[in-house]
């Protein structure tokens, strides 16, 4: 296992970094109003197809070392704004991987090449009553009519939703897993409007309704083995996840840091304080901790081992629940500035807790982790 990076991968880092950052400073990326979400999604992704990085994971990129630079790239991006993080790669990561592993070739010819430059924004609806699918069945469905499928159904908390181009929607057809791919506009498709979120503020997260709408029988993705659908889009869910809160420690361990340097109480800086270093030396281990686990995970991916979903599931258990441990420690050394507002810290602490719950929840996570310690985990 080697986590170290070429200087071509580091020097994509800091292009992304720079762009990414300008990017930041000069618009508001946590707003709450959908058109300014959707502005910003595309502008970035607009940005990012200049470099390599949206087509990590979903193809082959000559001296780059697959989902370990892709982790790294996550990292990078998710400091300098988590809700975009988060609408990038649910349209590039989750997406672009259905229509890269699952779809066929007309329908990567269609929407691949638009959806890697940064053309079209792409949005997954997988739950339905409840965040997790793993124990509930999907209730969304499709019949048949001629060329065409008829879908029926609901889902909740699509990120994108709003501001998706394409939606790519799980269901269940003919007693089968199966994904249908559904334009925006199409009749019969209802989108809800922008929730109102605890964190990740500046992502458009909506419900969708379906009420007889039919898309050509085209557009409808059979995986390979439609048994380990759910399982391998809650692993390539879980994957962002993991990456998204290793930016939230970076973002709030360098606020925290610089402003230690900068604060004084009693006539010195609050870092000459012993108690203000032993919390940023525990953040920082947290920090580091968490970044070897992602490494190891996106290593792991490439290589397939059996117990990949374990591992995953372990990894995201860590990494989330170090996040929100991070950022609760950067509050406390910003303390009244921490408080307020707006600064990266605040954002950073709401949103931690989206990375619990999303995905496979931190609950459903440790029952998975104890069935495959037990080898009860098929």
């Amino acid at each position: 296992m080697n986590y170290d990076f070429s200087d071509k991968e580091f020097n994509l880092f800091v292009e992304i970094h720079t762009l990414m950052g300008t990017f930041a400073k000069e618009n508001d990326l946590e707003t709450k109003d959908a058109e300014k979400s959707e502005k910003n999604t595309r502008r970035a992704l607009a940005l990012l197809s200049r470099t390599p990085y949206l087509t990590l994971g979903i193809e082959k990129a000559d001296n780059y070392n697959g989902l370990l630079t892709l982790m790294g790239g996550m990292e990078t991006i998710a400091a300098a704004s988590p809700s975009l993080f988060l609408s990038i790669e649910t349209s590039t990561r989750i997406f672009g991987r259905i229509l890269s592993a699952w779809g066929s070739a007309s329908q990567k010819e269609k929407l691949l090449p638009a959806l890697l430059n940064g053309q079209i924004i792409g949005a997954v609806g997988l739950s339905e009553d409840a965040m997790n699918v793993d124990n509930d069945p999907l209730m969304t469905t499709a019949v048949m009519d001629g060329d065409s499928a008829i879908i029926s159904g609901h889902k909740q908390y699509v990120v994108n939703g709003p501001v998706a181009d394409w939606l790519a929607v799980a269901g269940r057809l003919d007693g089968k897993n199966a994904i249908f791919l559904v334009e925006k506009g199409t009749q019969g498709l209802s989108i809800g409007g922008k929730a109102a979120t605890l964190g990740y503020e500046g992502v458009a997260i909506s419900n969708l309704m379906f009420e007889n709408c039919a898309i050509a029988s085209s557009q409808v993705i059979f995986p390979e083995n439609d048994k380990t659908m759910l399982t391998t889009l809650k692993l390539w869910e879980n994957q962002i996840l993991i990456g998204a809160s290793l930016g939230l420690m970076k973002r709030a361990f360098e606020s925290a840091k610089v402003y230690a340097k900068k604060h004084k109480t009693g006539g010195k800086p609050i870092i000459a304080y012993q108690e203000v270093g032993f919390k940023l030396a525990q953040m920082l281990t947290l920090f580091q901790a968490s970044q070897l686990f992602a490494y190891k995970v996106a290593w792991a991916a490439d290589a397939e081992p059996k117990d990949i979903e374990s591992l995953t599931l372990c990894a995201k258990v860590f990494c989330t629940e170090a996040a929100e441990q991070v950022a609760g420690d950067a509050m406390k050394i910003l303390g009244g500035s921490g408080f307020l507002s707006g600064n990266p810290v605040e954002e950073a602490f709401r949103c931690a807790k989206y990375g619990q719950i999303a995905g496979t929840s931190t609950e459903i996570s440790r029952v998975k982790i104890g069935d495959s310690a037990l080898g009860l985990m098929k």
